[in-house]
């Protein structure tokens, strides 16, 4: 059932894993859904290492996992106090990627936090918020660790990037399910063109065609929301249309945001490529957590 399917969230016990544990533990929370939260030892043979290691190596591994996952099973529930979170614990041997997109086959969503914390693991590993955005199934929220600032505290409105085509059309649904669950505003972002052309129309460009573009694209925009703001009365939404490139307009709204929902590809992207340039740039340009829906 729907109901059961889990937030899946990744640890290595580093902040920035801990604070994606908090924000998990609030979105389970909030969608009453369980919480399994997953971190990974190393087990001989596994990544390259040598089959001659001792066996006190992996015992080592193995204890220090069991404590990373207990440290986020208590930061999970103090995330949301007074909420009874259903918390599962799993201790993998896959690669964490690997792990994580397994899991995201019967998830609801899959949280990670942006950064590593050791060298064996951003050496041998890479980047696991990128390898699970691009290849899980299910919508994945990347967390960025912000100091001295607790992730949940963040206030502000839910915002979203339409950009009219049918790929944003998911990430349209979720921002206005996310709005109505955090009882905030929604702004819709519509950058209508992909390339900067600022420069092309300073100097005496005739204002009155931006105009029209502006007021046709404006219409387009609200077309797309139409259906969804039927579906969710209580969310206030507001347009924003710019010409510009859809990573910098989104980018400038989500300063001051929540949470920022954009979809896997947009209208440009081939078939053959799972994460668009668009959701690959804003995954290392933004602060607040990025939810990216396939």
């Amino acid at each position: 059932m729907a109901a059961d399917r889990p937030i899946v969230v990744g640890t290595d016990g580093s902040p920035s894993a801990l604070q994606a544990v908090s924000w998990a533990a609030k979105e389970a929370a909030l969608r009453n859904a369980p919480l399994t939260v997953i971190t990974t030892t190393f087990v001989p043979g596994a990544y390259g290492f040598p089959v001659g290691l001792p066996p006190s190596f992996f015992e080592e591994e193995e204890l220090e996992a069991k404590k990373r996952l207990a440290r986020a099973a208590e930061a999970a529930a103090d995330a949301v106090p007074g909420h009874s979170l259903e918390i599962h614990t799993v201790l993998g041997t896959e690669t964490p990627a690997g792990e994580l997109v397994e899991r995201s086959k019967a998830a609801r969503m899959v949280v990670v936090g942006a950064n590593r914390q050791g060298i064996i693991e951003r050496v041998l590993l890479g980047s696991v918020s990128s390898a699970v955005a691009t290849h899980a199934h299910c919508p994945v929220a990347v967390i960025h660790g912000l100091p001295d600032t607790d992730i949940n505290a963040l206030a502000g409105p839910v915002v979203v990037g339409v950009d009219g085509s049918a790929h944003t059309e998911p990430a349209v649904s979720m921002a206005f399910e996310e709005a109505a669950l955090r009882h905030t505003e929604l702004v819709a972002v519509h950058a209508w063109s992909d390339v900067d052309l600022h420069l092309a129309f300073e100097g005496g460009a005739d204002p009155t065609w931006m105009q029209e573009v502006v007021k046709n694209e404006t219409a387009r925009l609200s077309e797309r929301l139409a259906g969804h703001a039927e579906k969710y009365p209580d969310v206030k939404v507001r347009t924003v249309v710019v010409m510009d490139q859809p990573a910098h307009g989104l980018r400038e709204e989500a300063e001051n945001a929540q949470l920022l929902v954009v979809g896997s590809r947009g209208r440009g992207g081939f078939t053959s490529l799972l994460l668009g340039s668009t959701s690959r740039a804003l995954m290392h340009s933004v602060n607040c957590p990025l939810l990216i829906v396939r």
